[in-house]
């Protein structure tokens, strides 16, 4: 069965790839599984039918038969176990895989999630350029720590995995900002993803819906 993902009819990052059906239109490119995307505007999130699939009102969410699920790591965790190509064979290098997939979720993109928000809400609040400058010495903290694991390595542990897939996800955020910058190993870690055949039909995917949107 075809499984469907939700996105947003009109993406807020304008076509950037950010929004984070992206990670799961990726992993599922990984993979080659072929998959459908119901497009839901603002309005329709919030609505008692996708609130079904996702009480909290977000993107995206993932039908397969009768499994529905929501949370962008989880579906892509969920695509990893039951195709091969994004969690190794052997039972440590998986564990450390997924570990990895937590890793930059709870660990990595907090602050550069946070980032984008101050960017955006409180950015003629008189106490931004404090708020701003703690957020980014809370990344600078985090890629430090994730450029010295990465070291001259292609991938954080060996081959390509979900854990990278979302870690290039996240920081892709950064892109403009200069703190990518700051460590050129991320930097070509980023690119190499982003060089990816499955990346880019991704991106391409996601870009055409904004595409779509603006015509």
């Amino acid at each position: 069965m075809t499984p469907i993902i939700t996105a947003f009819a009109r993406s807020p990052d304008r076509g950037q790839g950010l929004a984070r059906d992206m990670r799961v239109r990726w992993a599922l490119e990984e993979v080659g599984q072929a998959y459908d995307v119901r497009l839901v505007s603002f309005d329709q999130m919030k609505k008692p039918t996708h609130l079904a699939l996702q009480p909290f009102g977000q993107i995206p969410t993932y039908e397969e038969g009768d499994l529905v699920l929501f949370e962008s790591g989880a579906i892509v965790l969920h695509v990893a176990q039951h195709h091969a190509g994004l969690l190794p064979d052997d039972t440590n290098a998986r564990a450390r895989a997924v570990m990895w997939m937590f890793a930059a979720l709870d660990t990595v993109e907090p602050p550069i999630f946070e980032r984008t928000l101050a960017m955006i809400f409180e950015r003629d609040e008189p106490w931004y350029a404090q708020r701003l400058q703690g957020l980014e010495d809370a990344i600078r903290k985090r890629l430090g720590g994730l450029s010295a694991r990465l070291g001259d390595g292609d991938w954080l542990d060996g081959a390509f995995s979900a854990g990278d897939l979302l870690m290039v996800t996240v920081l892709r955020r950064l892109h403009g900002s200069g703190l990518l910058e700051e460590h050129p190993s991320l930097s070509r870690y980023v690119a190499r993803g982003e060089a990816r055949p499955a990346f880019r039909r991704a991106f391409e995917a996601q870009r055409a819906v904004f595409a779509a949107s603006e015509g």
